[in-house]
């Protein structure tokens, strides 16, 4: 009996995906790229890495592959299953160690880091990645490698669980962010967007009822790259001792 869609992602979140291809023929008789689940979601990172994560629908994605959406849908349930085969994606190129004791800090500050890094190659995908109940392997991987670590530091188990679940949030959330600033910096209309010399300037020029965002601008506009995530993860993480 052939497996419909649901049952297809029902088993990818049991064990790794194998995607029979499917031989497509065009107009003159020529092979077109078989469709398969790793096709579609090479392609959406494609269209994302071209016009952003706005632009991904199943429609949009369907005329990048030349074909309609009902090909699609053979494959993947929903947009909402190709935004989690997509964080999937992402979360295989996470290196997880094994959890160490002696360094546990340091292993978590990595993991966040490498995890901020694969979601920032695709713009505003964790937009989706804060409205899903992770369930792809490589996700719970992920997930499952933050909390052993956590608990190979002597972190007590529920402890450990709601500080998961924060790290991981804070990941989306930042990442999310720089997404939005990145795409308004862009935008043909970005003059709001202040650099670091006019947000100062403007502070040290607010009346005196702010003294303190007046005297330590400065401090307040601060840090580079990834600096302030850095700052961030490592306070939550010292905060656990």
């Amino acid at each position: 009996m052939a497996r419909n869609p649901q049952q297809r992602r029902n088993e990818r979140h049991q064990q790794p995906a194998v995607d029979a291809p499917r031989v497509r023929r065009g107009p003159s008789g020529g092979t077109k790229k078989p469709i398969t689940v790793d096709a579609i979601v090479d392609a959406a990172f494609e269209l994302v890495a071209a016009e952003g994560y706005e632009a991904l629908t199943m429609r949009r994605l369907a005329t990048a592959l030349d074909t309609g959406p009902a090909s699609l849908y053979a494959h993947v349930v929903n947009k909402d299953d190709l935004d989690e085969l997509l964080i999937g994606r992402l979360c295989a190129g996470v290196e997880i160690p094994d959890p160490d004791p002696a360094t546990w800090r340091q292993q978590l500050s990595s993991v966040c880091g490498q995890l901020r890094d694969q979601y920032l190659r695709c713009p505003g995908i964790t937009r989706a990645a804060l409205a899903i109940v992770p369930t792809n392997l490589e996700t719970l991987r992920i997930s499952e490698g933050i909390f052993a670590i956590l608990l190979a530091g002597g972190v007590a188990p529920q402890t450990a669980a709601w500080t998961a679940d924060a790290l991981t949030l804070y990941v989306n959330g930042y990442c999310f962010e720089v997404s939005l600033r990145d795409g308004r910096r862009t935008a043909p209309h970005d003059a709001w967007v202040v650099s670091r010399d006019e947000l100062l300037s403007r502070f040290r020029a607010l009346p005196d009822t702010f003294p303190q965002t007046k005297r330590y601008a400065a401090e307040l506009t601060a840090g580079a790259g990834h600096d302030r995530f850095d700052f961030t993860i490592n306070l939550m993480i010292n905060g656990l001792a």
